[in-house]
């Protein structure tokens, strides 16, 4: 494998070097240019500006496009780096060139798409983007980014050619993005990957241009994306949607739009009962190892079914966010290899995704492996597989099943076995079969984390006990006991049909890394809004009677705390009513103008910086 750095696309990059360096690392820019025009109607208020650097619109969705061909002198190489100023690791190149190719193994002839996700490299600088991180806010959990990693959406081709030595042109399309929207940027890459081919440099600059034009990818607006004569109409979904609806086709259905020739109905969904199709009967076990954070592999005979399954497992959680790290596509290659593969230490909590049959042998003392076989068309059914003892797991040509002494907490629903083995019969259609495994387990899911969420509710202090004048008042303290007995009239049973060991499914969580996040989360919720309604009782109070009766060192104390709480409702986006803070404001003139003179100046500059 070797690296050629990051080759440029000639002259048609319209910024010099050092300008973009200076703007990537967040120092100022010699100058500003306008992003593109102004948004075609009401909806797409995308927050963007005016005054964005050249490359902004297009680093708000990817961070950079590579182009991974084969040497036969050099192996693996990056060829194309674009924007020619992305910034990329020797480690992270590495990492690119092995995981966008598949394993020699998989005989993946023609076209192949699939996705992969690696550790970013620590020390890097935060980018300038981290003003387009508001909107992060407003995502479910489950889709916010995370600092830590890239996703790798990859268009492989491997086709005979004569002409060269080898007898093959092998080369892959990735699009490096921190957005994990697997369905938008498969369907991105099917629109320019199979003409870039054809076309090449020139053509993947243009596309990139379109891409910088886009509106920032701002959660609830219906958005036009055009991408090479192309307009894909796509609703990043936001936290206040209710689970398991999809917006953009009920307004479809309202409004035909000549101009649109793609509309997304999901930006990051797969095909949930494709992936689960081959082992459906034990997709409620296969929930419990996912919810639980269990140690997971997925042995499959290319990347795309690889990354499918995998990304399949973390959603099948969802709304939860499955905390732990995952990995759709991982090779022996991958700068993580020794730290996953150790026997020295019990096996992580991760979900990887392979395809070199080196894994049978390195991975065998791992506790739960899914063999599967290819994935059949949209229609076609495989044969179900079986839960087998992992001992008779010896080589990737295993048999495909699910390898595990895992003995479930819950009793299979053959409600759903049933409903989907119905559909099979009668041949219903694959996207309708996902509907009903998405539902069925958004049920699942929804009945286990109510009663955590009625409980975690319960630790707010009530807001009578907060206070203008003392700081905010803590949550309790979490109690894993005091929970459990709050099931025995508010568990899951209440919204559940399904029997079982709940209360040991519910003991497991508690220790697990999906628990620790969520709380974490929650915790951070719940404190964020006692900080709002903290700031809203001081908006209550008369302030200018209160300095009637404090000494001037005290109200300018005063000044400098409100300024500070200002300043941290800002800064981590609290909860706050917009009248609240202009209230606020108004309150901090007011005081300023009742104290003398010479402090004016001085408080009016303070804390505003």
């Amino acid at each position: 494998m070797a690296l050629r750095g990051p080759a440029g696309l000639g002259p048609g990059s319209r910024r010099p070097l050092d300008e973009a360096v200076a703007a990537a690392e967040g120092r100022e820019a010699p100058a500003l240019v306008a992003a593109g025009g102004a948004p075609e109607d009401g909806e797409e208020d995308d927050g963007r500006g005016r005054g964005l650097l050249r490359w902004d619109g297009f680093s708000a969705w990817l961070h950079c496009v590579c182009v991974v061909g084969f040497d036969l002198e050099l192996g693996q190489a990056v060829e194309v780096i674009y924007p020619q100023h992305s910034k990329l690791t020797d480690k992270e190149k590495t990492n690119i060139c092995y995981l966008s190719f598949p394993d020699s193994n998989s005989g993946c002839l023609g076209d192949t798409q699939f996705c992969f996700r690696f550790r970013q490299s620590s020390g890097r600088r935060v980018s300038l983007h981290c003003l387009l991180d508001q909107f992060d806010k407003d995502l479910p959990v489950y889709l916010k980014k995370d600092p830590a990693y890239f996703y790798g959406y990859v268009y492989f081709r491997q086709v005979r050619d004569k002409t060269l030595k080898r007898g093959y042109f092998q080369k892959s399309l990735v699009l490096i993005s921190k957005l994990p929207y697997i369905h938008f940027f498969h369907t991105v890459l099917r629109q320019i990957a199979p003409e870039y081919f054809e076309k090449s440099e020139p053509y993947l600059e243009a596309a990139c241009n379109d891409v910088d034009q886009w509106p920032a990818p701002v959660p609830g607006k219906t958005l036009h994306l055009p991408i090479m004569g192309v307009v894909m109409k796509v609703r990043i979904p936001t936290c206040h949607d209710k689970p398991g609806t999809t917006q953009i086709v009920q307004f479809t259905q309202q409004v035909a739009d000549t101009n649109i020739s793609i509309i997304l109905p999901t930006v990051h969904e797969v095909d949930l009962f494709r992936c689960f199709c081959p082992v459906f009967l034990h997709s409620q076990m296969l929930w419990e190892l996912v919810l639980l954070g269990e140690p997971l592999v997925v042995m499959a005979p290319s990347p795309s079914e690889s990354s499918e399954t995998v990304l399949a497992l973390v959603n099948c959680i969802s709304p939860l966010k499955y905390f732990s790290d995952f990995r759709p596509y991982f090779t022996i290659h991958d700068s993580e290899f020794k730290e996953y593969t150790t026997r020295t230490q019990a096996p992580p909590s991760v979900i990887l995704g392979v395809t070199n049959p080196f894994f049978a042998k390195t991975l065998q003392h791992w506790p739960h492996i899914i063999r599967i076989g290819d994935l059949k068309p949209t229609g076609e059914i495989p044969k179900q597989v079986k839960v087998k003892k992992l001992k008779n797991l010896k080589t990737l040509d295993s048999k495909p099943g699910v390898y595990t002494s895992y003995k479930p907490y819950l009793n299979r629903d053959e409600e759903i076995i049933k409903q989907l083995q119905k559909g099979v019969q009668q041949k219903r259609p694959s996207e309708a079969q996902s509907v009903i495994l998405r539902r069925y387990f958004l049920e699942l899911t929804q009945s286990f984390i109510i009663p955590l969420e009625r409980y975690v509710a319960s630790l707010m202090p009530l807001q009578k006990s907060i206070s203008p004048w003392k700081s905010p008042p803590q949550l309790r303290q979490f109690l894993p006991e005091e929970f459990m007995k709050t099931l025995e009239k508010t568990g899951p049973q209440l919204t559940s049909r399904i029997k079982g060991d709940w209360i040991g499914l519910y003991r497991h969580f508690l220790k697990s890394p999906n628990f620790d996040g969520w709380f974490k989360t929650r915790r951070k919720e719940m404190t964020q809004k006692l900080e709002a309604l903290h700031l809203e009782a001081l908006c209550e109070e008369d302030l200018l009677l209160w300095i009637q009766k404090h000494t001037e060192v005290e109200t300018v104390d005063l000044v400098l705390k409100l300024k500070n709480k200002l300043l941290q409702a800002d800064r981590e986006h609290l909860p706050v009513k917009p009248d609240t803070m202009e209230k606020l404001r108004t309150h901090i003139d007011a005081i300023i103008l009742a104290l003398p003179e010479d402090l004016h100046g001085i408080l009016l500059k303070t804390g505003m910086t």
